[in-house]
Formats: C-alpha cells, sequence, structure tokens
C-alpha cells in the first residue's frame, strides 16, 4: 500500500491571511508542518501543493517537495485532488498546512484504518478530539462532529452538535481535527462533484463527502494540537514551543 502526504497551502486564508508564513519560533508555519510529516517517517512522499511562489520557493529552500496547483481551489481536497490525479497512490493523507503540531501516533491510526479495511467500505478517515470547555464548545471555528454507534461520520458543523436538551444528561462533545486520509479514488470524486449546498452553508469540506454517500471514519484521540487559524492561535503555538 503506496502513502503520501499532501499539505494544501493556500496563502490567502480569509481568516488570517498569511498565516502560513508567519514566524513560529525561527521557522514559518507551513515549514513547520512540513518537518513533522517528513519526521513522522510514515509516508513514501511528502508534498506541499501550493499556488503561492513565496510558499512554493520557502519549500524549496529547505530541500522539500512541491506541486504548483494549477487552478484556484475553495477547499484543501480540490487542490490535494488535482496534484494527485496524475500520482500513483493507494492512499492519500492531507495534512493541513496550519497544523504545525501533528504527532505520530494519531497519524498512525489514521494510516491502520485503511490497512485493516479489507472490505474497502471506508472512503475517508479523520480525527476527532473530545473538548469540555463551554467557550471552545461555542466556538464557531471549531467544527463539531457527531458519530454513529461504529464510528462514522453522521454530521459536521460549527454550530454546537449534539442539542442537549436536558442538561443533566452526559454527552461528549468532539472537534474535528483537521487531518485526512483517503482513497485515491474517493478524493478524486470529491473533485469531480460541483459544491453540495451543506457544505457551501457551513464552508465545511468533508461536508461534500457525506452529502454524495461516502462513509467517512473517525479516529477518536486525545492528543490535542494548535491550528494557526487566528493571531491568537499563533500566540498558543509559541507559548506551547517555548515549553519544549
Amino acid at each position: 500500500m503506496t502513502i503520501i502526504a499532501m499539505i494544501p497551502a493556500r496563502y490567502q486564508a480569509s481568516r488570517f491571511p498569511g498565516k502560513l508564513m508567519k514566524d513560529l519560533a525561527g521557522k514559518p508555519v507551513i515549514v513547520r508542518t512540513y518537518e513533522a510529516a517528513l519526521k513522522s517517517k510514515l509516508f513514501d512522499e511528502v508534498y506541499v501543493v501550493t499556488d503561492s511562489e513565496i510558499i512554493s520557493q520557502t519549500i524549496q529552500n529547505i530541500g522539500g517537495k512541491i506541486i504548483i496547483s494549477k487552478k484556484e481551489h475553495d477547499c484543501g481536497s480540490d487542490r490535494i485532488a488535482e496534484a494527485v490525479e496524475n500520482i500513483e497512490t493507494d492512499i492519500v493523507v492531507n495534512v493541513q498546512g496550519d497544523e504545525p503540531f501533528i504527532d505520530t501516533i494519531s497519524l498512525k491510526k489514521l494510516i491502520s484504518v485503511f490497512k485493516k479495511d479489507t472490505t474497502k467500505i471506508i472512503d475517508l478517515a479523520s480525527l476527532k478530539v473530545p473538548i469540555k470547555e463551554k467557550k471552545e464548545i461555542e466556538n464557531s471555528n471549531n467544527v463539531k462532529v457527531i458519530t454513529d454507534v461504529n464510528n462514522f461520520a453522521i454530521y459536521f458543523s460549527r454550530s454546537v452538535i449534539p442539542f442537549r436538551r436536558e442538561k443533566d444528561q452526559n454527552i461528549t462533545y468532539y472537534k474535528h481535527k483537521g487531518v485526512y486520509a483517503f482513497r485515491k479514488s474517493a478524493l478524486l470524486d470529491f473533485y469531480n462533484t460541483p459544491t453540495t449546498p451543506l457544505e457551501a452553508a457551513e464552508k465545511i469540506e468533508c461536508i461534500r463527502y457525506l452529502e454524495v454517500g461516502k462513509k467517512i471514519k473517525m479516529i477518536e484521540t486525545e492528543i490535542e494540537s494548535i491550528g494557526i487559524d487566528t493571531p491568537e492561535d499563533l500566540e498558543k503555538a509559541k507559548k506551547y514551543l517555548s515549553k519544549q
């Protein structure tokens, strides 16, 4: 089974423009992410997929592999699907460019899903992290996920899901952690499907998979990473590194 990592890297992020090139303890965020993927030693190849000249040059300067995105894309899955179309591989792992602290343990769990899936019913796998603080649960920047009894995703939302009608009912809330592993065929199907209504409403790309009937296996992890979505997140990341 051939496994490659693709890191979509768009310079103009809506909430925090240029975030991937922001300094994080002496290195740009995108370099931290790329090096974390390499360090895992889980992939046959690691690529950064970008339409940005400055990101492309930065990765090449450290000897990294880049693929130039030829089209405009609204989401990371579209960007890496275009890039992987002519690459021979079985599994594609989408490592978010703004997730510089991805851990090897969680990546191994994702990859093992496909090694165990002999009937090939799983189209993609992703991670979920339990969250407890009310502020985090209600934060619309945190995408929440609910699953069935077999841990297949039912829905993702920026809203609080599930709604707890009775306050004494014990419910665990989960945040979606932005790392995916796809079968290449599922990724190309996504690429060839127009944006779906709920995906457009929530601005959450993985909803498109659900809307067209794909099966998403969610893997729980207790290891929380710091995604760089805001300037405040960048400061958290700097503090985290200073303690390492």
